[in-house]
């Protein structure tokens, strides 16, 4: 059980920095578990008053459980961004984490589908129009799956071929689309009008709604995109996250520069748009052709 200052640090989280509800959750049960380690290991401990050994001890603990180095990376920077709450609202006399570094992550390129992995995609029969668009929005303007299901009809613009998505923290940013995003969506803008006149109890500013009007969730967005990729017989790990990955290795593939990649995935920091920085086989392909005397 975690006490009223995680519980009040949580609804810090929520209602000044605009944690999704997903993130929000993670570092909820990350909270929660450390609080039961010093329940086990420290009945006599008071989180205000964990020193760098407690904290070394139970860092170790989380390193025989055979968590992931990214896992035990997420649960150090919850209880780092806790502790910086207690020491800015005068609950610690001194944080602890001032003196304890953050692993390491490990760099891994992220799964990403080649060109032709995305054309075959977008070729897969029976694939519906509201599917088309959602799958086009989320290679064209690389936007998150979150994002995506919280469009509204009201944040596109087709004649000027920009979105505006609202990303973590709810910070808004424009984003440009394709000319194939944008024929998709406009053939499921004619589609969704349908389904608001059939369902007139089903009002809505959505963008992309589910078989009862409502604004689609992003569990049954997942699911239904999953179908597609099975479909289109992509022998990989994949998810709708995947096409953010597409999207940013084959921007940078052809030229584009880093620093309008990480405004248009809306990412902080620049080192975090880095990781799409890799090589492909089929930039490889080009240089080398381009390069070679005897290519």
């Amino acid at each position: 059980m975690i006490d009223n200052n995680a519980r009040n640090f949580l609804q810090h989280l929520r209602a000044e920095r605009g944690f999704s509800q997903h993130t929000w959750k993670a570092y909820k049960t990350d909270l929660a578990e450390f609080y039961e380690f010093l329940r086990k290991h420290y009945p006599e401990k008071k989180p205000e008053k964990c020193d760098r050994l407690i904290f070394r001890d139970y860092f170790s603990f989380l390193s025989k459980r055979g968590l992931s180095r990214a896992s035990v990376i997420r649960k150090v920077a919850a209880l780092r961004s806790f502790f910086k709450f207690l020491s800015r609202e005068g609950l610690v006399e001194k944080n602890p984490f001032l003196y304890i570094a953050t692993p390491k992550r490990e760099k891994r390129i992220p799964v990403f589908l080649s060109e032709q992995e995305v054309r075959e995609l977008f070729e897969v029969k029976g694939l519906s129009v509201r599917d088309r668009a959602m799958l086009e929005m989320l290679y064209s303007a690389g936007i998150r799956i979150e994002e995506l299901v919280n469009l509204n009809s009201s944040d596109i613009d087709i004649l000027g071929g920009m979105i505006r998505v609202f990303g973590k923290g709810s910070k808004e940013r424009i984003v440009p689309v394709g000319d194939k995003s944008l024929k998709a969506l406009h053939d499921y803008m004619a589609e969704r009008g349908e389904i608001l006149k059939n369902k007139p109890s089903a009002l809505s500013g959505a963008l992309f709604l589910n078989r009862d009007g409502a604004r689609i969730s992003v569990r049954g967005a997942r699911k239904t995109l999953h179908k597609w990729f099975l479909l289109a017989g992509i022998n990989k790990k994949v998810s709708p996250h995947t096409l953010r990955h597409s999207f940013a290795t084959h921007l940078l593939d052809r030229g584009c520069d880093l620093r309008s990649v990480q405004e248009m995935l809306g990412h902080k920091s620049l080192s975090t748009t880095q990781v799409y920085t890799h090589v492909t086989p089929e930039s490889l392909k080009r240089v080398y052709e381009k390069a070679h005397p005897r290519a």
